[in-house]
């Protein structure tokens, strides 16, 4: 009996081992060819770790084109991510706190309106909100990119801190009237510090997919300076000339870098606000 759960384990951590090579080989795969000369970067697919190290493509990339360097979109990115995520956990706090706490007529029609936004492919939204920002003049701005989640667009959020403050005892809200506290102290004086693992979780998220979006800025943003690193990427691959690969690989590699940090060092948080949720599988 005993051999035999030595036997699953292992055969369990071959195949989970296995499993995560084949997940992390593509990103391992473009990282090495970063340090490939581009002229053989396709030529020698095959061979993962390159026969000479070569920092040339990191120079070359981070010059950028037209004078502008990659810098900059790195600073765009950064903007956009962070005001973005600012607005996002600010709002969806707000509103999980009056979804959860206060009472009032249709909330139970505002919480399945908020989970059917969730089920909504964002495509189905794309060409009216693109009418509408192009009414109010916002196109070629960084407006719809951070405006929109200053109002609680996302329902995952709100869901996660609704979630979140529901599992705070009642108590402390009604020891917190009795001291002379409005709905607004409590959420301020109470509520509010407490949902820091969520707050910081919800942060994480937002950020990351903030950072990796390709299509909002691809609708929006006609100006090249004004690109994200997301976007930017794309100006060295030009189907009517000849691409830089090299320079390509090697600028989304330092592009993946900030997530990766941010995952290896927040992961705690990451765990800890989606465990205190309620939303473990």
């Amino acid at each position: 009996m005993r051999r035999k759960k030595v036997y699953k384990k292992v055969v369990y951590h071959v195949l989970v081992t296995i499993f995560g090579l084949i997940m992390i080989y593509p990103l391992v795969w473009m990282i090495m060819s970063s340090f490939k000369e581009t002229g053989t970067i396709f030529t020698t697919a095959a061979q993962l770790i390159p026969e000479e190290f070569t920092a040339e493509n990191y120079i070359n990339g981070w010059k950028g084109f037209a004078g502008v360097g990659f810098d900059v979109f790195f600073k765009n990115s950064l903007f956009i991510s962070i005001v973005a995520t600012v607005g996002t956990v600010l709002s969806s706090a707000v509103v999980a706190y009056g979804l959860a706490r206060c009472r009032f007529r249709g909330k139970r029609i505002l919480v399945v309106a908020m989970l059917l936004t969730m089920m909504l492919p964002a495509q189905v939204l794309m060409i009216p909100q693109y009418l509408w920002y192009q009414k109010l003049g916002w196109v070629n701005s960084y407006l719809p990119l951070i405006v929109p989640y200053c109002f609680a667009v996302q329902g995952f959020f709100t869901y996660l801190m609704m979630n979140f403050i529901e599992g705070i005892p009642r108590e402390l809200d009604e020891a917190a009237k009795i001291d002379g506290c409005s709905y607004y102290g409590i959420f301020r004086r109470v509520i509010f510090p407490l949902m820091l693992p969520v707050l910081i979780t919800s942060g994480i998220f937002s950020f990351m997919w903030r950072w990796d979006d390709f299509l909002s800025a691809l609708l929006y943003i006609n100006d090249s300076t004004k690109y994200p690193v997301s976007l930017a990427l794309k100006l060295f691959s030009d189907p009517g000339s000849s691409s830089d690969y090299g320079a390509m690989f090697a600028m989304a590699t330092l592009s993946v870098l900030p997530i990766m940090l941010i995952f290896i060092f927040l992961q705690i948080y990451i765990v800890e606000g989606i465990s205190t949720s309620g939303l473990k599988g």
